[in-house]
């Protein structure tokens, strides 16, 4: 029976009677007892703080600030109460000791009496700070403590920024800068007035500017108008061109399409044509004055030959009884000479006649030998210089379509400016009215410039100028100048969302150890019938695997859709879990195989040291060293690290380090499982008695 078929029997019996199926269904929702019950017992925390109570004393008797009523104890208490931070109870002294001292109150805040004095001290020789008293019992809660140091340093931080903002102006009005700058101020005003008297005078040279700027535009208003009339003509004549171009560039493609492949084809056959032609040439050349001197001579010699073969033949074969056996070859030789004497005379004659040309001939085959020979040399580039040649009348056919273009173009831009042109020389007419109106105004101007100069230089002699050391011990006073700016990556949105991480984990091994207590770790049926070790290891693991399946299912469900558990990569959460399932059902599977009835004690124990060395609530390196030492060797530390990229975001190799060791650790497991598998198979007196059972 395959392994599949034993898991799913193994699973139908929990469906023969109402206990049973009880059993599975507390055992599908054990999780959530440790999951989403504890998340949701503290998901936010720090929301629900306006319900902690706490003690409010106000015994700030106030202050007064040149003649002003200054109640910084009462703005304090007011801003607290509007904050809903805790709940405030506005209590005596007595009370609020009484209260922190029983537990009613977790802690208590006090305004001292001289508070609104101490922070209207500033303004005077002798300042002094004011101080905010808190009174915490670790006894009542450790935590709240902890929280009240936070919420406090807002408090006091806040409270030193508006005290100082509320009195600044007020206090320090003669504060020896305002002095120092009013005197800049009177001597800029000093600047001022020279240079609106500078700015008078150039408003009058720019009226007369003006003036002549627009009888300036009225020109060019006329000349724009005839570059306009100009570009439309260049418009068409580009056009023309770019017409004849695009015609010229079909032609040359359509006989290129023609040449091209006669040209591939007879490229070697062209080059040693040519190359022919440039040797003979040559050779023509080289024996052309030598015909020229040994015609004469050679017409002579084989008229001479001629005449020499008739006379032998005569000689020898005139008599008709004459039988001589040579007589019929020296008729041939007689014939043949005499052709050769005839052929040699009329060269000869033909050279008489043609020596003054055979100069020119010279130079001709001297042309046509270097012409051929450069053929010769281009014939295997013919096709590519075609190819060459038609992309360069593709590129005249393309900027002469560009040319055309930009004429049209300048044609409409000529156009744009002489309409711009127009009203140029009507705004240059509006702004010369305009000149003569700032001059004008200018003149006005240089009179109230020289009265602010005056002005300020009274006031800054009235200003009170103080030393150094006074300005720093009225400003040690003052708010804390340095402010902290924090940028929070992937921010997890309340505490049960930063802690999810940790529980999660927790609640899938619990499922899986609680699941090994109603399911057998190896397979009792598959052990009888002598299965092989994977078939059992199989059948015992796949039931609890599929039953953690649900188990994280119902797990995430209600974390998500009830208690409100938002996560950046809700998909990736969900499979890897799935393996996170997988390789602790593994690992309990095996402790239980191979150990028994004191497997389940390790399962407990190795549960423990994950819980303490995964860092899952603070950091690993806040622990003693024996836990950082294990951090990186247990399952469940990579786990935490790896959900905590999956549900608030970040890069994702730590998740893939942990499916990495996940997978290892499932591996290890199952493969540890089979060999215990196969040694169950054995019967042994322990085994048939063993010492200890659960």
């Amino acid at each position: 029976m395959r392994s599949p078929r034993l898991a799913a029997l193994e699973l139908r019996r929990f469906g023969r009677g109402r206990l049973p199926r009880a059993a599975l269904v507390a055992l599908l929702l054990l999780p959530l007892l440790y999951g989403a019950l504890y998340l949701w017992s503290f998901w936010d925390p720090y929301g629900r703080l306006d319900r902690v109570p706490v003690a409010l004393v106000d015994e700030d008797r106030g202050a007064r600030v040149e003649g002003e009523k200054l109640t910084a104890g009462a703005d304090i208490a007011d801003g607290l109460r509007e904050s809903e931070v805790f709940d405030w109870h506005e209590v005596s002294a007595a009370e609020a000791r009484r209260g922190v001292a029983d537990g009613r109150y977790y802690l208590s805040l006090t305004v001292p009496a001289d508070f609104s004095r101490r922070i209207a001290s500033s303004a005077g020789d002798s300042p002094q700070t004011g101080a905010l008293e808190v009174r915490t019992d670790d006894a009542n809660n450790y935590i709240v403590g902890q929280l009240s140091r936070t919420v406090f340093a807002e408090v006091r931080e806040a409270a030193s920024t508006k005290a100082s903002r509320s009195f600044l102006d007020r206090i320090f009005l003669s504060f020896s800068g305002i002095h120092g700058e009013t005197v800049k101020a009177a001597e800029g005003a000093d600047r001022l007035e020279t240079g609106v008297k500078k700015a008078k005078k150039g408003a009058r040279d720019l009226a007369d500017g003006l003036a002549d700027a627009r009888a300036g535009s009225g020109e060019l208003a006329k000349g724009v108008r005839k570059l306009h009339t100009g570009a439309g003509d260049l418009e068409d004549g580009s056009r023309q061109v770019a017409d004849g171009t695009r015609a010229l560039a079909g032609k040359v493609h359509a006989v290129s399409g023609t040449v091209r492949p006669f040209l591939e084809d007879n490229e070697k056959t062209i080059g040693d044509t040519a190359r022919l032609v440039a040797d003979a040439s040559g050779v023509i050349r080289e024996h052309l004055e030598t015909l020229a001197k040994a015609a004469p001579a050679a017409a002579k010699n084989a008229r001479t030959a001629a005449d020499t073969l008739d006379e032998v033949h005569r000689d020898r074969c005139a008599e008709p009884a004459a039988a001589d056996a040579a007589c019929a070859d020296l008729k041939k030789a007689r014939d043949a000479a005499e052709d050769v004497a005839g052929i040699a005379g009329d060269l000869d004659t033909l050279v008489a006649d043609q020596h003054g040309d055979l100069s020119k001939l010279d130079k001709h085959l001297a042309a046509l030998q270097k012409q051929a020979g450069a053929l010769a040399d281009r014939a295997p580039h013919l096709s590519e210089d075609l190819d060459d040649a038609v992309r360069k009348i593709d590129r005249l056919d393309k900027g002469a379509a560009e040319v055309a273009a930009g004429a049209e173009k300048l044609h409409t831009g000529l156009g744009t400016a002489k309409t711009g042109a127009g009203r140029l020389d009507t705004g240059v007419g509006r702004l010369g009215t305009g000149a003569d109106d700032l001059r004008d105004g200018l003149a006005k101007l240089v009179d109230g410039s020289s009265q602010l100069a005056g002005g300020l230089h009274d006031g800054a002699a009235r200003i009170p100028d103080y030393d150094e050391e006074s300005r720093d011990r009225r400003t040690g006073v003052m708010a804390d100048p340095v402010r902290l700016l924090s940028q929070d990556l992937h921010k997890a949105p309340n505490y049960g969302t930063g802690f999810a991480p940790y529980f999660i984990p927790l609640s899938l091994w619990v499922g899986a150890l609680v699941a090994y207590m109603l399911i057998a770790p190896l397979n009792r049926r598959a052990l009888a019938a002598g299965s092989s070790a994977w078939r059992i290891t199989l059948a015992g693991w796949l039931p609890v695997l599929a039953i953690g399946v649900l188990q994280t299912l119902a797990l995430m469900s209600v974390l998500h859709w009830a208690v409100g558990l938002e996560m950046a990569r809700a998909a990736g959460t969900l499979g890897f879990l799935f393996l996170v399932t997988a390789c602790f059902t593994a690992l309990v599977q095996w402790l239980n195989a191979r150990f028994g009835a004191a497997g389940r004690i390790l399962v407990l124990a190795l549960l423990m040291l994950q819980l303490t060395s995964a860092g899952g609530t603070y950091p690993v390196e806040t622990s003693p060293g024996f836990f950082g030492a294990l951090h990186p060797y247990l399952p469940m530390s990579h786990v935490v690290a790896a959900l905590r990229r999956l549900i608030t975001g970040g890069g994702p190799a730590p998740v893939w380090l942990a499916c990495a060791v996940l997978a290892a650790f499932t591996a290890g497991a199952l493969a540890l499982t089979a060999l215990t598998a196969r040694r169950r198979q054995v019967w042994t007196v322990d085994r048939l008695h063993p010492e200890l059972t659960l």
